[in-house]
């Protein structure tokens, strides 16, 4: 009986990673079909259409997926609630690993050790060997508290006189009212343009970490990060 009801429960989580699987295969799919609509119609565009610069709004749909997903009426999650390669020349390695930083770790013989299996001696520090390797460090999720303290005159308070209030000075936040730091809206938008990583999978990395933020939020952190501070840099670029 018990095997049996092992057996069920080990059928029912695998038809439900099946099932998940499937999920992300159907939304990878559904991607690719949106970028050939926008390949086909770009090529449709460029045979038949005018030759003036104007674009129609639907050909950049692809890069717009913040957007199209961004809903400002989607509450902002609380703390609480998430929880091209090619060969490069010989001898660049060295100077390729010149730029990042280093830690050494040293591998030593103890003083006990240090003695020598045939005369008894003492050794001595004669050489070293080097070996080099790319420690990666994967992207980490932590809170940040901001905690500003307000001060007040403890002998005013005491003799009922006027008591001035001092609050020290904070940082104002990158998107008010949200969780969003300058380097998670950074993040978002660098795993997105740069990387080519849709928000629906950036959601499920995410959920990896252990933190449910849905992609209607990271688009809403997009578009106002790119409305806020992008768009000022952009007019600026272009008057220059």
């Amino acid at each position: 009986m018990e095997k049996t009801a092992h057996t069920s429960i080990e059928t029912i989580e695998y038809y439900k990673a099946q099932n998940e699987k499937l999920e992300m295969e159907k939304e990878e799919l559904e991607a690719k079909l949106k970028w050939y609509e926008e390949q086909f119609r770009l090529s449709q565009q460029r045979r038949f259409g005018s030759s003036s610069e104007k674009t129609d709004s639907d050909q950049l749909s692809l890069f717009n997926e913040a957007e199209d997903t961004t809903d400002s009426t989607v509450e902002e999650p609380t703390v609480e609630s998430i929880t091209y390669q090619r060969k490069k020349p010989r001898g660049q390695r060295k100077q390729n690993l010149e730029n990042l930083p280093t830690e050494t770790i040293e591998y030593r013989l103890s003083d006990e050790e240090q003695v020598c299996s045939c005369c008894g001696g003492e050794l001595h520090d004669m050489s070293t060997e080097v070996r080099k390797e790319l420690n990666v460090i994967p992207a980490q999720v932590k809170v940040v508290e901001h905690v500003r303290h307000v001060y007040s005159c403890r002998y005013c308070e005491h003799h009922e006189i006027e008591t001035p209030i001092v609050t020290a000075e904070m940082p104002e936040p990158v998107f008010p009212g949200s969780l969003a730091s300058p380097s998670a809206m950074a993040y978002t938008m660098t795993q997105k343009y740069v990387e080519g990583m849709p928000l629906y999978r950036q959601e499920k990395h995410l959920e990896r970490f252990g933190v449910s933020i849905p992609r209607q939020t990271l688009a809403n952190w997009m578009v106002y990060g790119a409305n806020t501070w992008l768009e000022l840099i952009y007019n600026e670029m272009r008057q220059q």
